[in-house]
Formats: C-alpha cells, structure tokens, sequence
C-alpha cells in the first residue's frame, strides 16, 4: 500500500512538473502576446469566443486576405525601412539647439496641393513655430502633397520619390515631418505610401500598431477636405443632464461591404440591430458593380437605411459604433466625437490619434472586433454618471485637439516639441483636462500646480498676495497726480506685495524722493522699447499668482481693491475687474462690433482696473503671433481686448465684473490729458478694426456675454455702515 502510494505521488509530481515545463515554452513564444487594446477598466472581463491558438495569431494584417504572408512582409519593410527609428536614433537634437522652429519647403514649380493639404500647410505657416529660414529649422514641412497615397486617386502625386531626394536638406528624412492621410489602394489597403520616408516622422491617418513607430510618429485622424481651417465648429453637448436623455442607444449608419477588407465586422452589424434603441443600418448600395455582388439582405437593407436621417441619428444616440472600414479609420470618429456620441471602436490594430497623449478611456469604448455580440451588453452596463463624464470629455478632446485643421496640426507640432524638450514637457493631466495642452506651455513650468486650471482638481489654491503692475506714461511732476493717489492706495491694501511701475514714458526716471513713500516695496521698470505689450511681458520680479494690471489714471479705492482680489480669489483662471465693455455683431456691416454703452450685458473687462493670473503675461507674451502684438503696439491700443481674447479662449468663459463703477470712464475722461489714450478721436475706430483683427486669427469669437456682476454683502443696503465690511465702496 505504501508504495502504491509513493508511486503515485511521484507520478503526480511528474506530471506536474511537465505542465510546468510546457507553460514556460508557451509564455516563452516570441510571437505570443496580448492585444494592446483593451476594454474599460470598469467593465466585467470579457471571454473571446475563439480558443487560444486562434487569438495569438491574430493581428490587423490577417485581414489582408489578398496578399501572402512573405508579400505582406516585404510589403511593410519597404514601407518602413527604418522601423527602428525613436527621437534618439533618428532624429538630429543639434538643429534644434536655438529653438524649435518648423521651415515649410517652397511648392514645386507648376505644382499644386490639394485642398486639404493646403490647410496644413496653412496652419504651419500661421503659428508661432514657422521660420522662413531654412538655417534656423528644426523640423522639416514637404511642400510636396503626400495626403493621398492612393494610386487610384485624382490627387496622387507620381514621382515623389525623385522629388523628395533631390531637396537638399532631405539627408535621408532626418528632422522631416510627413502627413498622411490615405495609403494602399484596392483591395488591400496596405499602408504602401509608394515611396520609401526613411527617418522621417510619419503623422499619418489610420495607422497600424504594428507599424507605428512609438514615441516618433504621430497618428492623427482622417479628417474631410470640408473641415474647418481655424476654429472650428463646437460640439453638440448643451445640456448636461443626469441621467442623459438620449433616443438611442447605439447607433451606426454607413456602407456595409460584400467583399475584401473591412467586410467582416460591418457584415456582421444585423446580428445586434434591434430597430428600438439599436439602430444600424448599412447599404452595400454604392461602387459602380455593387448590384453583381449583391445578397440577399441588400434590398431590404437599402430600405431601412433611407428612413433615418445620420445626424439625427448621430445627435440623439449615447454610443456611436465606430467600426473599420477600408482602413482603420474614419471620418466618423470626429463625428461621433462633434456630436457628444461616445465612439465604441471596432477597428483592431489601430493606433488612435494622438494616443501618446490623450486617455482615450476617458472618452471612448475600445472594443475588439471579435466580440461584436458582447457590444449591446457593455454599452447597457455603463452607468448614467459615466455616461455624462464620457460625452463631456468627448466635447473637451473635440474643442480642444480635432475641431479644425489647425488643431490637429498644432497638436502634432506640440507633441514632437514635448519630445525634444522632454525635461520641459507636459504631462498627462495637462493634455487631458481643460483648457488642453495646447494653451498650457511647459516653458513657464512642468508644475501642474503652478497653472490656475488645476488649483481645484490639485486642492491647490493661488497665494493670498497680488502684485500691481501700473503703466506709466506721462511725467511725475507733482504729488497730486492720479498716479501717486494710485499707488497710495494700492499699497494700503492688506494683500498687496509688491507695486511695479512700468515707465513707458518717453520723459526720463524721476529721482526717489519723487515717488510716495510706502510699506511696500515700489519697482519701478524702464522698458527699452516703450510698448502698450510690454505692460503684459512676464517679468521675472512678479512672484505673486495674481495681477493687479492698472492704468496710471485709474481711481480705486482700497475697499476696492481688497474686494476685487477677494473675488478673482475664488474665480483665478479669469478676468476680475471694474470697467466693463461688451461686442456685438453688426449684421449690417457682417462685421464685429465693440460699444461702451452701459447696459446689464458686458463681455470684456478692461485691464486698466482688474486682477488675472500672472500666467496670462507668459501667455500673451510667447503664444500670440508676432502680427498681433505689432497691430496692438503700432496703434497703442487695444492690448486689453487682446487679452480678454486670450483669457476667453483658453477659460471658453467670460470675465467677472465686481461692483457697480459707472463713473469710471467718465472720470477717467475728465483727468484725460492729451496724451490719454480716452481723448483720441480714432481710439473707438480701432478698437473696432481689433475686434475683428483678432477673430480672424483665433477662427472665431472666443468673447461671450454676461450679465453677472458681484457686489460686497450689503451693498447699498440701508443698513448701518458700521455692519459693512467695505464701507468705501457705495460711496464712489
């Protein structure tokens, strides 16, 4: 009996041990792995329906099923000959040693681009990175149209291979930067771009994972030749209601087709179309030969695909399935995303845009292909609350990174400048919250905590100190001027750090002993050119977050003070200031118009009284283009709607108005010397021509309107003063 036993035991222990062995051979397979896409982290796990054996063999090019596997190999080498390539291996750091600047090549003589490709070079030419000297570049822009490398299309380009050789800073595609947006032709797709791009950076459209190249290609989406220049439209999310009242479900409305790649998933889509809160159609009508290869569901198909209308569809759905088509992308993805309808993508092996950034499970259901039949239970699985967390963030990725040619552009510059100066490079919160990485810039800090944007997602709040940045422009002659009234009062004020005098005077620096003694300590800078920009130039002695910008004429109160930075306290991503002004269109003149007409309604407030986080001088300063800040300097005006612009765009909200002030201006008129910019005839005409000046160049009109105004508790209620915190204040 005791041997029997050790007999078995031994045997058992064989056993084990050769299970053993031959699960480390498996897991030791170098063709064994996992697909990298993946549901979200708050769904069950999932169990494929296809055995092991099948799963591990499985990658995009399996549905290439016109090519061989040795074709489809040396398909993808000649494509990417240089897969090895990362930011340290192919890409020369020394040309960007004196900053990052892109050089867009000159178009070929007698050669034209499409639509398309004009935008992005647009974009290039129109932002802050263009250089025009070739000597200076750091990265490389083809003026040749490589958009569409399909051999099939009215818009190839032949010979491009022969034209990029001979350009002759082209050194094997070095710090060159190449867009994409279709590749291969029928029936394969393949990603053949028909000429070999070295060590190039790809920023191409439906890109494979497996021939993406980590950490120095860009994917992008597949956008339309119709898509918005600048701007851009919004997104389709107005009311955030809880639970989100939407018709549908999920919703799919495209072509559906019979052969060839792209054809499993959509032909399978009838299995989980209910006609009730699952609508998906498709239509094999389309090509010129679809009636030979039509089946049997074709005609009732067709049918059913004509009584709903896509966007309704698209605007009244909680999910949009986003599957494959020809290639792994669509256009339906910026749909989907436009319209605030969370994207269920079935497309395995894509690499999604800009995904070296963005968190896509933040915004998106990333499914896999083949478990089609499990898509109806996880969308129904999803509660309300991520629901609404999901479309919102749809809303902020569309508004922030895709709703325009420049965006996307933008973005892929942004994202390469990240690489290159990866010690100064942001982080993933920056991309993935508002305002969006492309108005936060890493060069003024890497510290999430130092921005206004993130006080409250980090519990972080603004120091409880401003600085007060007063613009001088005339003579300090005597001790009566507004001037020193001002910084007499500023300096009283229990808050305030520091005073900085921007002499902008053309007269010289008076002596010390004409300045006002006070208890804090008074700077005073002399700039070298006399500018109305320089008052927002980010000067390295401001250390407080907040900014009290001032003109030299400016009354206010103590009380004033105090109480406006107590507001801007609460609200430090904004404008917080006294004189309102508000725009307007003029439809008579289809033109944008600026009044000073006191009314309940404002959308600017003027920085010659209010408060704003002192990263908007950085902002100002290294993010507008040169041609703005010449137009504000040339006129010596209108630097102040040029900011509410700035602060409206990035905040997409309006500024806060504190306390009724409508003598302001009428003060401001009646102190008014010849050299006030208030007693210039052409100041109001200008300021008109800025309005639209600066809408042009942002793509859209980032001012909005409100009618809010805060005042102090009691204010101008008959009560005693001796209840009132600021007593002064009703009394201007």
């Amino acid at each position: 009996m005791q041997a029997k036993k050790r007999y078995l035991l031994v045997s058992l222990g064989a056993c084990l041990l050769l299970v053993a062995y031959l699960w480390g051979l498996v897991a030791q397979r170098p063709g064994l792995r996992l697909h990298r896409q993946h549901w979200p982290e708050w769904t069950h796990p999932l169990s494929p329906y296809l055995e092991d054996g099948e799963q591990e063999q499985d990658s995009p090019l399996l549905h290439h099923q016109h090519t061989s596997p040795r074709e489809r190999r040396e398909i993808r080498n000649n494509i990417y000959k240089s897969r090895r390539c990362r930011m340290d291996t192919c890409f020369d750091f020394r040309r960007c040693q004196r900053g990052f600047k892109v050089y867009v090549y000159p178009l070929p003589k007698g050669e034209k681009v499409s639509e398309s490709y004009q935008k992005i070079l647009t974009a290039v030419e129109d932002s802050r990175f263009h250089t025009t000297d070739v000597n200076q570049a750091c990265l490389f822009v083809l003026g040749i149209d490589t958009l569409d490398r399909d051999q099939l299309s009215g818009q190839y380009v032949h010979n491009v291979k022969a034209k990029i050789q001979s350009l002759p800073t082209w050194n094997d595609g070095r710090n060159h930067l190449i867009f994409n947006l279709y590749s291969g032709t029928w029936p394969d797709y393949t990603e053949e771009l028909g000429f070999d791009i070295g060590q190039a950076i790809l920023a191409k459209a439906s890109i494979d994972m497996d021939n993406f190249r980590p950490h120095f290609d860009v994917s992008i989406p597949l956008f339309s030749k119709d898509h918005s220049q600048k701007g851009g439209d919004k997104g389709y999310l107005t009311l955030n209601n809880v639970p989100p009242s939407r018709k549908y479900l999920l919703v799919f409305k495209g072509k559906r087709y019979l052969t060839g790649i792209g054809s499993e998933t959509r032909n399978a889509l009838y299995h989980i179309h209910n006609g009730e809160d699952i609508i998906l159609l498709t239509t094999c009508k389309h090509g010129k030969d679809w009636e030979k290869h039509k089946d049997t569901r074709c005609d009732r198909e067709n049918e059913e695909y004509s009584k709903f209308d896509y966007q309704e569809l698209l605007h009244n759905s909680s999910f949009c399935l986003v599957p494959r088509g020809r290639r792994l992308g669509s256009f339906r993805f910026l749909e989907a995303l436009q319209a605030a309808c969370i994207p269920v993508l079935l497309s395995n092996g894509w690499e999604l845009p800009f995904s070296e950034i963005i968190d896509w499970s933040k915004a998106a259901i990333i499914g896999d292909e083949r478990l089609l039949l499990q898509v109806p239970s996880i969308t129904r699985s999803v509660d309300h609350d991520k629901i609404l967390a999901l479309r919102q963030q749809t809303q902020f990725l569309w508004d922030a990174y895709f709703s325009s040619v420049a965006k996307i552009v933008l973005t892929t510059l942004e994202i390469i400048q990240d690489r290159i100066n990866s010690h100064i490079s942001r982080n993933k919160l920056m991309w993935n919250s508002l305002p969006g990485g492309l108005y936060v810039l890493p060069q003024f800090s890497t510290d999430a905590a130092v921005f206004p944007f993130y006080y409250s997602s980090l519990g972080k709040s603004p120091s409880q100190e401003f600085t007060a940045v007063i613009q001088a422009v005339t003579p300090l002659q005597s001790q009566l001027q507004p001037l020193v009234k001002l910084i007499i009062a500023v300096a009283k004020s229990k808050f305030c750090a520091q005073i900085i005098v921007l002499w902008n005077c053309d007269k010289p620096l008076p002596s010390k002993n004409k300045w006002p003694s006070t208890a804090v300590p008074i700077t005073v800078i002399e700039g070298e050119r006399k500018t109305m920009s320089s008052r927002f130039f980010p000067h390295d002695v401001i250390l407080t977050d907040a900014v009290l910008s001032l003109d030299e004429d400016s009354v206010l109160s103590t009380n004033e003070v105090d109480f406006a930075f107590f507001v801007w306290h609460s609200f430090p991503d904004r404008i917080v200031g006294y004189p309102a002004r508000s725009h307007y269109w003029d439809s008579s003149k289809s033109r944008w118009g600026y009044t000073s007409k006191w009314t309940n309604e404002y959308s600017m407030v003027l920085t010659g009284a209010a408060f704003y986080h002192r990263y908007y001088h950085y902002l100002y300063t290294h993010y507008l283009p040169p041609s703005l800040l010449t137009m504000v300097d040339r006129m010596s005006n209108c630097e102040d709607i040029l900011m509410n612009f700035l602060v409206s765009a990035v905040t997409k909200l309006p500024p806060i108005k504190v306390t009724q002030k409508k003598q302001y201006k009428e003060t401001m008129m009646q102190q008014g010397s010849k050299t006030s910019r208030w007693a210039d005839p052409d100041h109001f005409a200008q300021r008109q021509t800025c309005m639209n000046s600066f809408s042009g160049w942002f793509g859209f009109m980032p001012l909005l309107h409100s009618q809010m105004r805060l005042d102090p508790v009691l204010f101008k209620d008959q009560v005693s003063i001796l209840r009132k915190k600021y007593r002064d204040i009703e009394r201007l």
